[in-house]
């Protein structure tokens, strides 16, 4: 693999990195923290939405970034030619 190679395949890995983090902060603390007074006002199945993100939402979505994240970086590895 060459330095351009290897640069681009870092750029676009930390690229992706960066953005399920704030993905990952905007769902554990702006939902379960920040927002949850707005999201308390609404309710699924009889639980208060603020306290369902606190406690069950950021799960599935933290599960949901996992699945992506190998997905996504499976694509990188191939476009530059590191798959295993």
């Amino acid at each position: 693999m060459g330095t351009e190679n290897k640069d681009g395949y870092w750029k676009a890995n930390i690229s992706l990195l960066l953005k399920l983090l704030v993905i990952w902060f905007v769902v554990s603390f702006g939902a379960g923290i920040l927002f949850v007074d707005f999201l308390n006002q609404f309710e699924v199945l009889g639980v208060k939405l603020g306290f369902w993100f606190a406690q069950q939402g950021s799960i599935y979505v933290f599960v949901g970034l996992i699945f992506y994240y190998t997905r996504r970086m499976r694509k990188i590895d191939e476009e530059h030619g590191v798959e295993d």
